[in-house]
C-alpha cells in the first residue's frame, strides 16, 4: 500500500478484504475504476480525518493539513474538501472520491450547514438530470452524486441530540446515511450497548430515514439475508481510527495506546471500523450505488420534474387570466 506521498506504507489490512459476499462485486469489469463518493459529517473532534485516513489505508490528509490546535477554538463557516483515492479491493479498483465537511456543527446556530449539505446533494442530483436531458451526451461526464453519508455521532452515552435527529431527518431522503458512534472507545463496552439501543430506539421514534440494510424479503441468496440482519443489529457503527501501525507477532496492526489498556482497531470485540469499511467498499458497495440511481434519485427527479410541470401549469394559468382580465377591460 502506498500514501500520498507514494512512499510505501506498513499498513494494516481489512481482515474482511478477502472475503466477498455473492454478487456483490458485479462492477468488477470497470476497467477505469469504479467511481464510489462518500461524504463524511460530524461535528469537529469526532475522528472524521482519522477515519477517512483508516479507510484509506493511507495518509490522505497529513497532520499538516489539520487544524491549528491554537484555533480550534474558533468557529469556522462549514467548507467542502475533496479528496480522490484509488483503491484496490478485492480484484476490484474503486476510485473513492471523499467529501469531507470541516466545520459543521461548530457554530451556535447550525442551520446554514443543513441547507448547504442540502444543496450540494441535489447540485450533484440536478447535473445528471441537465445531462440525461442533453441531446448529445458528454462521453466524459463524471457523476458526482453521493453514495453514502457516514454521520459521526458524539458519543455522549444518553441518546441522539437536536442536531443529529434535525441532520438526519432532512437529508434521509437525498442519501443514504449510515449513522457511526465517533471515538467509541470513550465508553465502557456496557455503555456503548445501551447507548447503541437508544439511538436505535429515537431513530425508530422520530422515523429517521438511514440506510437499514435489505431485510431480505426478495433475496434468494441466505448467506446475504443473514449478514444483512447481523449489520442491522450492529446499527449504529461504533468507530475507532488510528493512523499508529505496529507489527505483533509478524502482522501489521492498527492500535490506539491507552494507560488502561490496547484498542485494536481491526478488532471486531474493540470496534465495529473494520466491518464498516467492508459494508462500504466491498459488499454493499453495490447496494449503495443502486439505491442512490434507483429510489433516492428517481425520487429527487419525479419531484423536481413534477415541481416544473406545476410551476408551467401555474404560469399558463397565470397568463390566461391576465389575458382574460385584458379582453374584459376592452369591452
Amino acid at each position: 500500500m502506498k500514501d500520498g506521498s507514494g512512499e510505501d506504507q506498513n499498513v494494516a489490512p481489512s481482515v474482511y478484504s478477502h472475503v466477498s459476499r455473492p454478487g456483490s462485486h458485479r462492477y468488477k469489469n470497470a476497467k477505469k475504476g469504479l467511481p464510489f463518493n462518500v461524504m463524511l459529517v460530524g461535528e469537529s473532534g469526532l475522528g472524521r480525518t482519522t477515519f477517512l485516513n483508516t479507510l484509506c489505508e493511507r495518509t490522505v490528509v497529513s497532520s499538516n493539513d489539520k487544524t491549528n490546535a491554537e484555533q480550534a477554538h474558533i468557529a469556522e463557516p462549514m467548507q467542502f474538501k475533496h479528496h480522490t483515492v484509488e483503491m484496490d479491493e478485492d480484484g476490484m479498483k474503486i476510485i473513492l472520491n471523499i467529501i469531507d465537511t470541516p466545520g459543521f456543527g461548530d457554530g451556535i446556530d447550525n442551520e446554514a450547514c443543513f441547507t448547504q449539505i442540502q444543496e450540494y446533494l441535489e447540485t450533484q442530483f440536478d447535473e445528471v438530470l441537465a445531462e440525461e436531458n442533453r441531446i448529445k451526451r458528454n462521453p466524459k461526464f463524471k457523476d458526482s452524486r453521493v453514495h453514502a453519508l457516514v454521520y459521526f455521532i458524539t458519543p455522549t452515552g444518553h441518546s441522539l441530540r437536536e442536531i443529529d435527529i434535525e441532520m438526519m431527518k432532512r437529508l434521509g431522503s437525498r442519501v443514504n446515511i449510515i449513522p457511526v458512534i465517533g471515538r467509541s472507545d470513550s465508553l465502557t463496552p456496557r455503555e456503548l450497548v445501551l447507548f447503541k439501543q437508544r439511538i436505535m430506539n429515537d431513530i425508530a421514534q422520530y422515523e429517521i430515514p438511514v440506510f437499514s440494510f435489505p431485510d431480505g424479503e426478495d433475496e434468494d441468496d441466505e448467506e446475504t439475508v443473514e449478514e444483512n440482519a447481523e449489520l442491522r443489529a450492529m446499527m449504529p457503527f461504533a468507530v475507532v481510527g488510528c493512523e499508529e501501525v505496529i507489527n505483533e507477532d509478524g502482522r501489521p496492526m492498527r492500535v490506539r495506546n491507552y494507560p488502561w489498556g490496547v484498542v485494536q482497531v481491526d478488532n471486531d470485540e474493540h470496534s465495529d471500523f473494520d466491518r464498516l469499511r467492508y459494508v462500504l467498499l466491498n459488499s454493499h458497495i453495490g447496494d449503495l450505488r443502486d439505491r442512490t440511481q434507483n429510489e433516492i434519485y428517481e425520487l429527487y427527479r419525479t419531484e423536481k420534474l413534477s415541481g416544473n410541470t406545476a410551476a408551467l401549469a401555474n404560469a399558463a394559468n397565470a397568463a390566461n387570466v391576465q389575458q382574460s382580465s385584458h379582453i374584459m377591460t376592452a369591452a
